[in-house]
């Protein structure tokens, strides 16, 4: 502390020998740190305009030689400077780093002045504040920029999905009921196309007796925000249609998001208690599925295309139900087998993931359907991850797996309980390091003990994708 008041106390006394009073004064009060060097540029003493060093060995640079305090970066700007000061008695203000004992450098904007032969002022502003205010702008601009493209590669992906729909799809203004956007099926289903459909008033392409069910069925959509479906006749001989209307903000507009889909002979030909049926589930606030023996999905509700994040039933159908549900302890494979053994899985847990990442808690009841030609199974699943929000998640799903794991005593034999009991510590493990590595691959294998290449191995067995420091880091065969 004795050091650090005599540093602080020079502007007082070491400056004065060398200017006037006031000169002395007016620079101490002007400066964060003032140094005065020798001609050969090193330093006789140090002072502080704001009473506090900018660095914590600051009190010990006297004796030292100016361009000694400086990082190896910085070191040719302070040469420089002092050829500019002998040259022409001062010199340009430069960014000078200094090094810290807190890790990081402290910057400091100098000037130097020849004060007389012998004698050379030099006088900075700590920079650190400013450093700090661009390193918030740099890190917002950087996130602005991730936020656009995210934005980007939504839209992208919401234009495929539009596009790509087999059902005609038309974007209505709530307000003004004119077409802002229509999918290419839209374009075909009227035979016009799409982009000529923007503008015109809806309905349109309507009969003019199914005009008013129409009316109707917007006026439902606005007041509670999703109208069930609705039979009309299209114009011009194109048959009936089977129409249904959402409610959605988009910035400041009401929007209308209305599907046609025309009229077909499979769903004609269901008996009506059937239909109805059909028409509960695929309303129905849970997922329901239907598989193969194998596990290739035959039908999905509009529940389930959420969860998974799907555009479409087209986008799911003869995919396998694994690559979106299951987990280690509660994959699809054990399922199957219960299935195929038992007949019915109850109320086991798992999880499912979502195209774009969004990940799910899911409750699974499953049943064999054996009869006819084509046997099925048919698998519910319901949402329970805000019934399990409480808690830590890593202890929570091995808690459940193990719970699952018991119920599947005398079902299982225990060689495939051992395996399946492996492959779920070892995933929490490893889910738990990226966890606490932020994700990054090459720490997380040596905060596992693993080589790269191992905890690459493991993570596409287990199913965790592998990211881009990853995917680069990995060896190559051969």
């Amino acid at each position: 502390m004795s050091s650090s008041r005599a540093a602080n106390t020079a502007p007082t006394s070491d400056l004065v020998s060398y200017a006037p009073d006031w000169a002395a004064k007016l620079i101490a009060a002007s400066s964060e740190v003032t140094l005065v060097l020798n001609a050969e540029g090193v330093i006789r003493s140090v002072s502080f305009g704001g009473g506090e060093p900018i660095t914590e060995d600051t009190e010990s640079w006297a004796g030292q030689a100016w361009v000694d305090t400086a990082t190896i970066e910085t070191r040719g700007k302070v040469e420089q400077m002092m050829r500019e000061v002998r040259q022409t008695g001062a010199s340009r203000r430069r960014q000078i780093n200094h090094r810290s004992t807190n890790g990081g450098d402290v910057p400091v904007a100098y000037t130097a002045v020849k004060l007389d032969a012998e004698h050379i002022i030099v006088v900075g502003r700590d920079l650190r504040a400013i450093s700090s205010l661009q390193q918030r702008l740099v890190d917002t601009q950087q996130a602005m920029e991730r936020d656009y493209w995210r934005l980007r590669h939504v839209e992208t992906r919401y234009r495929l999905l539009f596009q790509l729909s087999t059902d005609a799809i038309v974007v209505v203004d709530a307000d003004t009921m004119k077409i802002v956007d229509a999918s290419g099926a839209a374009g075909r289903l009227f035979d016009i196309p799409a982009e000529k459909l923007l503008g015109r008033a809806f309905p349109f392409g309507i009969a003019p007796e199914s005009v008013r069910a129409m009316d109707d069925l917007a006026a439902a959509a606005r007041t509670t925000g999703h109208a069930s479906d609705v039979k009309i006749a299209l114009s011009n001989g194109r048959g009936a249609a089977n129409v249904s209307a959402s409610c959605f903000r988009q910035e400041n507009m009401t929007l209308l998001l209305v599907r046609i889909a025309p009229d077909g002979s499979a769903e004609a030909s269901v008996p009506t208690s059937r239909g109805r049926i059909l028409d509960l589930v695929e309303h129905a606030p849970d997922c329901f599925v239907v598989t193969s023996p194998s596990g290739e999905i035959v039908m999905a509700n509009r529940a389930f295309l959420d969860l998974a994040q799907l555009g479409s039933e087209e986008q799911c159908k003869g995919r396998s139900l694994s690559q979106w549900v299951g987990r280690p302890a509660a994959d699809i494979d054990l399922f199957l087998s219960v299935l195929r053994e038992h007949g019915v899985v109850r109320l086991a847990s798992s999880a499912l993931r979502g195209e774009h990442g969004l990940f799910t808690e899911i409750e699974i009841s499953a049943v064999a359907e054996r009869g006819g030609e084509s046997p099925c199974y048919g698998f519910i699943m319901r949402d329970v991850g805000r019934r399990l929000a409480g808690g830590p998640r890593g202890a929570r799903d091995l808690t459940k797996a193990v719970e699952e794991l018991t119920g599947l005593v005398g079902k299982v034999s225990l060689p495939k309980l051992v395996r399946d009991t492996t492959d779920m510590v070892e995933r929490h493990f490893i889910d738990a390091a990226l966890e606490l590595t932020n994700d990054n691959r090459t720490t997380a294998a040596e905060v596992l003990g693993l080589s790269r290449q191992t905890l690459y191995v493991k993570l596409r067995r287990h199913g965790i994708s592998v990211s881009g420091d990853a995917a680069e880091s990995t060896p190559k065969a051969g």
